[in-house]
């Protein structure tokens, strides 16, 4: 597989679905998104030590606490994102990504470039939301 991708390459549908650029165009996309994210979570680990201080005033204590939490789960959500990225890089290693675990069809380029861990096409992501709702308001 190649190490350099065009910087401008973009994946297109008038070439063979899942091809090697289009491979590796998906992988340094969903690389440097997990970059981005441990990144900003080093900067939330160092911010959230900085602040360990005891502040005096009830009021700014309860806007740290606040501050804090949301940073934590905000925090939790890019662990979850973080293990969606290891999977779909996963799914890059062995030939299954970019097809709706579902139906087996291809993903849309568009979709994949918008959402690059997507597992389900958009019709099969529509029909997996409705269940949902019909089974919530159950």
């Amino acid at each position: 597989m190649s190490d350099v991708l065009e910087q401008d390459y973009v994946p297109s549908e008038k070439e063979p679905f899942m091809n090697e650029k289009q491979l590796a165009y998906f992988r340094a996309k969903l690389l440097n998104w997990k970059d981005d994210i441990l990144r900003e979570s080093k900067e939330t680990i160092s911010h959230l030590q900085d602040e360990n201080h005891v502040l005096p005033d009830v009021a700014d204590r309860a806007s740290s606490e606040t501050d804090r939490s949301l940073e934590l789960r905000t925090r939790d959500r890019q662990r979850k994102l973080i293990s969606k990225i290891d999977a779909a890089l996963k799914r890059i290693d062995d030939g299954s990504y970019g097809y709706c675990e579902e139906t087996g069809d291809p993903i849309s380029l568009r979709r994949l470039d918008a959402r690059p861990i997507a597992t389900l096409s958009i019709e099969a992501q529509e029909r997996h939301e409705k269940r949902e709702r019909v089974y919530r308001d159950e």
